[in-house]
């Protein structure tokens, strides 16, 4: 049995390279359970943002990841509502430095969904 690439490995590193091969394990079915509505993807971030907090994650380790994930899903996937086409659109006018920020204001904006 071969071990599968994570992100995050057991000491607690962040290999954001390893994103784009994670992502594609993820079934096309669930992909699109995932993707279909805009609360699925919002609650979807908000665990795995919550799993990075517990153990240890900085804001600026899970925004970076964010960021990969949002590379690999505006190179990959169509938006499936109007929510995600906000996203993508802006994701494809802005810079490194704004998406940067944008991936900051997701994990902000699920953050505080979560904590509500």
């Amino acid at each position: 049995m071969t071990e599968q690439p994570h992100i995050v490995n057991k000491s607690g590193e962040v290999a954001t390279e390893k994103v784009e091969p994670v992502m594609n394990r993820i079934s096309d079915e669930r992909k699109q359970q995932i993707l279909d509505d805009f609360e699925n993807f919002r609650s979807y971030l908000g665990k795995r943002i919550h799993m990075a907090e517990n153990i240890g994650l900085s804001e600026e380790s899970i925004a970076k990841v964010a960021q990969k994930i949002a590379d690999y899903l505006a190179k990959h996937e169509e938006p499936q509502n109007n929510e995600e086409q906000l996203l993508y659109e802006l994701w494809k006018v802005g810079n490194e430095e704004e998406r940067h920020k944008l991936a900051h204001m997701l994990v902000k904006m699920v953050k505080e969904k979560e904590d509500k």
